[in-house]
């Protein structure tokens, strides 16, 4: 496949913020960081005499100290001593379990330091009703304002379940889509902290179903008094993460797909059978340098992921793709409040007939180009590349809303960026059907933003791109561009 790339810019925003005050916690030890010294010369290096936690009343000591650079007793250069803490801050900033972090040193002795790391505590256990849009993404519903589109329902999320960083999620959501369900993850169950586990059963059911694209929308069928499609869902995984910035997935998926014949009808190559079982095995490799993961400004941050559907272990099987997909994004501070971003996203499958239900070009998740939000690309292979040129036109803002008496929602942070964007993208599609020409064709689309960031990982956008076809907009999405 070969792509040409436009270069591009974004000055529009959104916030980030870094600023930290608050908590207390004690924590398990990772080992020494090794940092050249030269003992020679007296007076280049200092000790960690003792680290003091405040204002974890809920989080446990081990998580937080899994995410310091440094530990009790560690012997550090005074040149790189600024520098440890910072990222130490930054780590602990995103394991989201805090909305600010400050660490402070004090001298003991000569050459001897107490580390002092204080906490603001988020909120954590979250059981509330919802109300959630049955689409891609809210520009394609706003484009029809269908109210039949909403699901609704209840669902508890208890993050930092037992201040051990545990999630668990218990789901009910009815409307126009149906799903029970319930997400447990337990992110470490040895010593060291690197072994991790999870697992997911749920139950969906959808009256309404895209079953074919076309002139590059999708098409849906409705049935009223029953379900179109409906999945039984099963997932185990185990974490591992040895270091602070690298962790891998690996994940073994149960699905039970059940189709209406009409559905079939409609469209053959939607799937192969009405009754589909299969087991798929699932592996991410991440590595995160990001300096804050919700809204990066700076670092890089890279993925893998590999998928493979069907095993032939299941009587009603007869399903046999793999498909890779990876992300890499790099992060530029250029000075002056002006900053760069540049993303590549791309995805390479077997050769293997893909049914409509599986197939994922561009258009689902973060995987689209701007400009073509109400447009679905449908491939099998793809590389999308986006780029953003920001200016911080409100630099990071904390404020204390008095009026409220608890620290988890009363200090808040906010930013604003301007953007300059740009994104560039080709899908190459073996299955093709007339009248769906963006697929093998190279894609393009620029614009204008404002990004407005705020703590509990809050990011909103509004955007306003022209694409190739010379059809432009306002789009609005509530994750960082790239």
């Amino acid at each position: 496949m070969r792509l040409n790339i436009l270069t591009f810019v974004m000055l529009g925003g959104a916030l980030f913020a870094t600023i930290s005050k608050g908590a207390t916690v004690k924590v398990k030890q990772l080992p020494a960081v090794n940092i050249p010294l030269d003992s020679s010369k007296p007076g280049n290096h200092i000790v960690i005499n003792d680290i003091i936690l405040s204002g974890n009343k809920i989080t446990k000591p081990g998580i937080i100290y899994r995410e310091l650079l440094f530990n009790k007793g560690d012997t550090i250069a005074l040149p790189n001593l600024s520098q440890i803490l910072e990222q130490s801050r930054k780590n602990l900033l995103n394991t989201s379990l805090f909305n600010f972090v400050t660490i402070d040193t004090s001298t003991v002795a000569r050459g001897k330091l107490n580390i002092k790391i204080d906490v603001i505590e988020r909120w954590y256990i979250w059981p509330m009703p919802f109300f959630q849009l049955s689409e891609r993404n809210f520009n394609v519903w706003w484009k029809t304002k269908d109210l039949s589109k909403i699901d609704y329902g209840m669902y508890l999320t208890w993050d930092n379940f037992r201040g051990r960083k545990e999630s668990l999620i218990l789901m009910l959501r009815k409307g126009y889509d149906q799903t029970f369900g319930l997400s447990y993850k337990l992110p470490y169950i040895n010593r060291k902290k690197t072994l991790g586990l999870g697992f997911i059963l749920s139950f969906s059911g959808n009256h309404e179903v895209a079953y074919k694209t076309e002139d590059n929308k999708q098409v849906f069928y409705k049935d009223n008094k029953k379900y179109a499609q409906q999945n039984i869902f099963g997932t185990f995984n185990i974490t591992y993460r040895k270091s602070i910035f690298t962790t891998q997935t690996f994940q073994i998926n149960f699905n039970d797909y059940r189709f209406s014949d009409t559905l079939l009808n409609l469209n053959p190559g939607f799937s192969n059978k009405s009754h589909l079982q299969f087991l798929t095995f699932y592996y991410l490799l991440k590595c995160d340098h990001r300096d804050f993961k919700n809204y990066p400004l700076k670092g890089y941050y890279f993925d893998l992921e590999f998928e493979k559907l069907g095993f032939g272990l299941l009587p009603t099987e007869n399903i046999d793709i793999a498909f890779i997909h990876t992300s890499g994004r790099k992060f530029w501070n250029l000075g002056k409040r002006w900053y760069f971003a540049g993303g590549i996203n791309a995805k390479i499958s077997t050769r293997s007939f893909q049914p409509y239900f599986i197939e994922k070009g561009l258009g689902f998740g973060n995987d689209f180009v701007r400009s073509y939000e109400y447009y679905v690309v449908d491939g099998q292979n793809f590389a999308l590349l986006k780029s953003n040129l920001k200016y911080e036109l409100i630099p990071t803002k904390v404020k204390n809303l008095k009026f409220i008496p608890s620290k988890k929602f009363s200090k808040l942070y906010y930013a604003v960026y301007l953007n300059l964007l740009g994104d560039a993208a080709y899908v190459n599609d073996r299955q093709a059907t007339a009248g769906n020409d963006l697929s093998n064709s190279l894609l393009f689309g620029v614009g204008l933003g404002l990004d407005f960031v705020t703590y509990y990982d809050k990011v909103f956008r509004l955007e306003y791109a022209i694409n190739k076809k010379g059809e432009s907009g306002f789009f609005l999405h509530f994750v960082a561009p790239i």
